[in-house]
């Protein structure tokens, strides 16, 4: 019995992997070129991108794959990633094709577990009964955003 217990506690203790984004096939990312290709074979070819850029109209398509790995409740690592960029010229052929992997993963450092906002250190009395006195603000007359006060 004692066995059988350790068995389902450490069956909650296995490594989960996971994969998010585009499936990455070799061939197909190979057989985009640059010069030759443009926006509408680069999408016949892979699809649609991840996402595309907003700040220049949509000149580049990145194409994002990653894997990751998980101990029970950890916080999940990349194993392997992907980021596909093309980048397409002006009149809308393929400027160049990118493949990066792990090397532009980055650890964001976060500062606690609060955003700090300037303004908002009132205390619980303050939260509970700061409304009370500002109740009479309300009563003055009209505003630009509500002249029907």
């Amino acid at each position: 019995m004692a066995l059988l217990t350790v068995a389902v506690a450490l069956s909650g203790c296995n490594r989960v992997r996971d994969h998010k984004g585009y499936v990455v096939d070799t061939t197909l990312v190979n057989s985009v070129a640059a010069g030759v290709d443009n926006r509408d074979s680069v999408s016949k070819t892979l699809g649609r991108p991840s996402f595309a850029s907003e700040w220049d109209g949509g000149a580049a398509w990145y194409y994002v794959s990653r894997d990751t790995r998980q101990l029970a409740f950890s916080t999940p690592q990349p194993v392997a990633q992907v980021l596909l960029t093309v980048r397409f010229a002006p009149n809308g052929e393929v400027a160049s094709v990118q493949k990066t992997g792990l090397e532009t993963v980055r650890d964001v450092n976060l500062y606690g577990k609060r955003t700090p906002v300037r303004g908002s250190d009132r205390g619980f009395l303050a939260e509970l009964f700061g409304n009370i006195t500002a109740s009479g603000a309300s009563q003055q007359g009209p505003t630009a955003d509500n002249p029907n006060r």
